[in-house]
């Protein structure tokens, strides 16, 4: 579909859904990939499993704790020296921390909920942009959610939401920034998608049925959708697509 071959490509949250569906097409496109896991480093081997090992490098990372990020990229560049694209991947929600809940879980949620999906992202896009100006260019890629532009059917998942409005925000500002610079940066939002995050989502508003009744396709997005989108932003094709938010919801939510 599209030649990868050359581009190293680092992928957090790479053990399972999305992340591994983005790391198994990368590979199977021809690129050298990175695949970041937290502690499912046994996820993160079947992901990559079709990948020849010489292009394949694992690296485990707690991304709740301060610092990890920045750890996790070191180790990344020093594999090969490049790195070509960034696919910041990994996300946290939390089914609690709602307006409702007692006083210590709401500022736990907040505070792991913003480790996770924001600073530990924000970390990332530091490193990237620092090597990427250095070394000529690069893409940075984001996964967001259509929480971010809609906001979230469930109030318990407030901070998911809030979350990613702000690594969006934090994409478009490196898009805007940077352009001149060849560095690339694309949004990606998808809706529902088949993932176990979604499954524990959809429970939690009263099972899948009432959720899929409010699709247009009336059906769920399969992670390959979004990991096909991903493996054609990686090549860098379409420059000037740089700052667009790509929506991948089946036409249920139209802008």
């Amino acid at each position: 579909m599209f030649d990868l071959t050359g581009k190293t490509i680092l992928v957090t949250g790479a053990s399972k859904g999305i992340g591994a569906a983005i790391v198994d097409a990368l590979g199977r496109q021809g690129a050298d990939v990175i695949a970041h896991y937290g502690s499912d480093r046994k996820g993160a081997e079947t992901a990559t499993a079709a990948i020849a090992k010489a292009r394949v490098k694992l690296i485990g990372a707690d991304l709740a704790k301060p610092g990890a990020a920045d750890r996790l990229w070191g180790e990344a560049l020093a594999w090969k020296g490049r790195i070509h694209v960034l696919v910041c991947n990994a996300a946290i929600m939390a089914f609690e921390g709602g307006f409702d809940d007692p006083d210590p879980v709401w500022e736990k949620t907040w505070a792991e909920t913003l480790q996770i999906n924001v600073k530990a992202p924000a970390d990332l896009m530091r490193g990237a942009v620092r090597h990427y100006r250095q070394a000529g260019g690069g893409i940075l890629i984001t996964i967001s959610s259509w929480n971010a532009q809609r906001g979230s059917t469930n109030p318990a998942t407030i901070a998911y939401a809030a979350s990613k409005a702000a690594v969006m925000a934090a994409t478009k500002t490196v898009a805007r920034a940077y352009a001149k610079e060849n560095i690339l940066a694309y949004v990606v939002a998808p809706g529902v998608v088949r993932t176990r995050l979604s499954e524990r989502f959809a429970a939690s508003l009263g099972g899948e049925q009432a959720v899929t009744a409010n699709l247009a396709m009336g059906e769920w997005i399969p992670p390959s959708d979004v990991a096909s989108l991903v493996t054609y932003l990686a090549t860098g094709t379409c420059r000037h697509l740089t700052g667009a938010t790509l929506d991948v919801n089946g036409a249920s939510y139209v802008r």
